[in-house]
């Protein structure tokens, strides 16, 4: 992409910026502090410790310096504020120059723009410009003013309980998505913070965690993670491996090995026999036994339920891309290539089975687990700021370093999932990798019963969501 010059109005807008930050303090008031504390606080959640960053507009470095992050850097117009933050912080690299205008070495895993967008002279520019920093796994963050407050600053001002500012764009959350569009950067999710963007005496910390997940329309500032949405330049094709866990499931082992196409380099499926009270072993042996052709390895399963199987076959896997598949092949094993497209494409970094679109089997699901489907469905879409429409289905597909890093990150929700589903979900979301739903026509089972329990693993699972979001949403 070729750089777009500049046109005598915008840099004349960007000089009046940098005379403003010029002549402004560069000790910024207690509210100011405060402010960019509770920012960093939201950053530091969405920023790995060992990730590198980038701030546009990093002024004298009050956000950059609370983030835990490994690398930091940042870019200002005024020189003032750039030494300031050099001052605060110098084991930081910091550089005058203009986002729209950014000439910078290396690529960084996060760029963050706070509060930056409404002072920019071109904003399509500027995001357009960050790709000359960026890699395919790089996550844009932008954080800005909801436009409900502009009132409230302009009176705040008049009075003279807010410093002066220079004149600026505001732009509403749907201007910034359809620029992100514009500058070839896809969304993955929004959402709204601080409805008490001010200490009062800790009530600030208990609205903010409580009380604005509830009221996203009524909060300061909205957050905004994208990614580059051009597809990355892939080498060969990735190889595959299928974790099959199976309790239970004798007559559905020789199906699953013939119904499963092969894909890109090479597909290896890894049969997870879970204490099965009938011949299941038996039968995966003797499956494994009669197709030499297929990369087939075989494991029993030491800990309980189908998460723990996931994870064993998971850990035994030497494919690039993992999958699962259920052994009741209620999933058509046939449909698998979809998914497999999704990621190495890199459309999509977590591709999860949606039995709830197209037309079911008559029996396949029961009216009230249908029902318990869609209310998780709505419920994981409001925590993830994704949509999840069919949590539950049983495949699930993402990369194996994705899926070493959703591992290695375990600890922050704990290993609190006995089914797998919800432990790959959040950790993807952790992760701020894009979700993708791809629907599937659901089958009735031809042999064996469900190892499910409604009413028993339907508590655990509600359990479960609202012990994760104290951890993803009410933070």
């Amino acid at each position: 992409m070729s750089a777009a010059v500049p046109t005598d109005l915008e840099r004349e807008h960007l000089r009046r910026i940098a005379d403003h930050y010029e002549q402004a303090p560069a000790t910024p008031t207690r509210a100011a502090v405060a402010y960019r504390a509770m920012l960093a606080h939201y950053y530091n959640l969405l920023i790995p410790e060992d990730a590198s960053v980038l701030e546009i507009g990093c002024g004298a470095g009050e956000l950059l310096c609370r983030l835990r992050a490994r690398r930091k850097t940042g870019i200002d117009l005024s020189a003032k504020q750039i030494a300031a933050a050099r001052a605060r912080m110098p084991e930081g690299a910091f550089f005058v120059q203009a986002g729209e205008e950014l000439q910078l070495e290396g690529r960084f895993d996060y760029i963050i723009v706070s509060d930056t967008l409404n002072l920019a002279a071109d904003v399509q520019a500027l995001l357009s410009a960050l790709h000359r920093v960026s890699h395919p796994g790089t996550r844009l963050i932008a954080n800005f003013h909801s436009s409900l407050w502009r009132p409230v600053f302009a009176l705040a001002r008049g009075l003279g309980l807010r410093q002066p500012a220079p004149t600026s764009n505001w732009l509403a959350t749907s201007d910034v998505c359809n620029l992100g569009r514009l500058s070839d950067w896809e969304i993955i999710t929004i959402q709204s913070r601080l409805l008490l963007p001010i200490p009062l005496m800790g009530i600030d910390r208990l609205v903010n965690r409580w009380l604005a997940p509830l009221l996203p329309g009524l909060c300061l500032t909205v957050f905004t993670m994208a990614r580059p949405a051009r597809p990355a330049d892939r080498a060969g094709r990735p190889t595959v491996s299928i974790v099959i866990p199976a309790r239970n499931e004798a007559g559905n082992i020789a199906a699953a090995v013939t119904r499963t196409p092969p894909m890109g380099g090479g597909t290896e499926l890894i049969f997870v026999e879970g204490h099965s009270r009938e011949d299941t072993w038996a039968e995966i042996q003797r499956v494994a036994a009669a197709h030499p052709d297929r990369q087939i390895k075989t494991l029993r399963q030491t800990g309980k339920g189908k998460g723990d199987a996931v994870r064993a076959g998971f850990a035994a896997a030497t494919g690039d891309i993992l999958m699962i598949l259920d052994a009741d092949l209620t999933m058509p094993p046939e449909e698998l290539p979809k998914f497999y497209d999704v990621v190495a494409s890199g459309r999509a970094e977590f591709a999860n089975g949606c039995r709830l679109v197209y037309p079911m089997d008559e029996k396949a699901m029961q009216f009230l687990n249908l029902c318990a489907n869609k209310t998780f469905g709505v419920i994981f879409s409001w925590l993830l700021g994704q949509p999840v429409k069919d949590t539950l289905c049983g495949t699930k597909v993402l990369s194996r370093a994705h899926y070493e890093q959703i591992a290695a990150n375990r600890a922050y929700f704990g290993d609190f999932d006995p089914f797998g589903d919800f432990d790959l979900l959040f950790g993807a979301a952790r992760l701020n990798l894009r979700i993708a739903d791809i629907p599937i026509r659901y089958k009735e089972r031809t042999y064996g019963t469900t190892n499910i329990q409604r009413w028993k693993h339907g508590w655990l699972l509600l359990r479960m969501v609202l012990f994760a979001a104290k951890k993803v949403k009410f933070v």
